[in-house]
């Protein structure tokens, strides 16, 4: 595993550009970064909030889902975005939001911020289907003492056709699709779980999900591979791969806070993780290729 780029905040969503550079949304500093292959990083655009996660879309831009931003502290020298008591939502929080964002001049266009007259609690990340629609989760916040039910969602690129897809999860954090677009995962942070719906057609789901593993991590993004095996960062407990046959596999990460993987290169082999608690971007060979994403 190899460090590609430092002091990146908190970074998450990374997303592998065609050109071979990497875009990283940086969760505490409300940013977007950009870094080239020798490391060097620039900041891209400041939407402020709490961008979480981002993707290409058809149009060439970058779809950010932000979660309109977290009370920080420090525990044990690791910063988390959650405050003293245990509560992950800031003072005069008002809601979170969805971003175009030019990958070039790096403009920002406002797309959503809520559904049916509710503001969104905390959009965390996001994948594009083949049709060019994107579903997004909603993680929502938590208390000391109360947890908001998250919620999916499915929208398409030009702004319009907004739907609440599926609601009551516990914890919804990383979303991706299955190789031949037939089967949405979601990984819930709170629960460890991975579940998996069927797609009847763009933007629906058949009845309640299925559970194909429970563990004892806590879940944050994911990425797919080529043979359909799910790879999900696994915070604490690094890269965590389900495997076609759902067995498990764990690759350690030095970080505390391993929260994205995505997968780049001519043979789609180069994984890009993020290290959220020492702001790092990583690379590393893998060992199977990577799905590539359909924008």
């Amino acid at each position: 595993m190899e460090i590609v780029a430092e002091g990146l905040g908190f970074p998450e969503g990374p997303v592998a550009m065609p050109n071979g550079d990497v875009v990283t949304v940086d969760v505490r500093g409300g940013r977007i970064m950009r870094t080239d292959a020798n490391g060097t990083s620039q900041t891209l655009a400041v939407p402020g909030g709490g961008p979480n996660g981002a993707a290409l879309g058809p149009d060439g831009a970058l779809y950010v889902v932000n979660n309109g931003g977290f009370p920080w502290s420090v525990r044990n020298g690791i910063t988390i975005p959650i405050d003293e008591s245990g509560c992950s939502k800031p003072e005069g929080f008002t809601g979170g939001w969805v971003d175009r964002i030019d990958a070039t001049t790096g403009t920002i266009t406002r797309l959503f911020d809520g559904f049916d007259g509710q503001r969104f609690l905390g959009p965390n990340d996001i994948v594009f289907d083949k049709t060019g629609g994107f579903w997004f989760t909603d993680l929502g916040k938590m208390g000391a003492t109360w947890m908001d039910r998250g919620a999916l969602y499915y929208a398409h690129a030009d702004g319009t056709g907004l739907k609440q897809a599926a609601r009551g999860l516990t914890g919804p954090n990383g979303v991706g699709l299955s190789p031949d677009g037939l089967t949405l995962y979601v990984a819930e942070t709170n629960t460890g779980r991975l579940l998996a719906w069927d797609i009847t057609a763009p933007g629906q789901i058949e009845g309640r999900p299925r559970i194909v593993v429970s563990t004892p991590n806590h879940f944050d993004s994911l990425a797919v591979e080529a043979d359909g095996s799910v790879v999900i960062a696994a915070i604490s407990h690094g890269i965590c791969v389900i495997r076609p046959d759902e067995s498990l596999e764990h690759i350690e990460v030095p970080d505390f806070m391993t929260t994205n993987i995505c997968f780049g290169g001519e043979d789609m082999c180069t994984a890009w993780i993020t290290m959220s608690a020492s702001g790092r971007l990583a690379r590393m060979n893998w060992p199977r290729p990577g799905l590539p994403l359909n924008f």
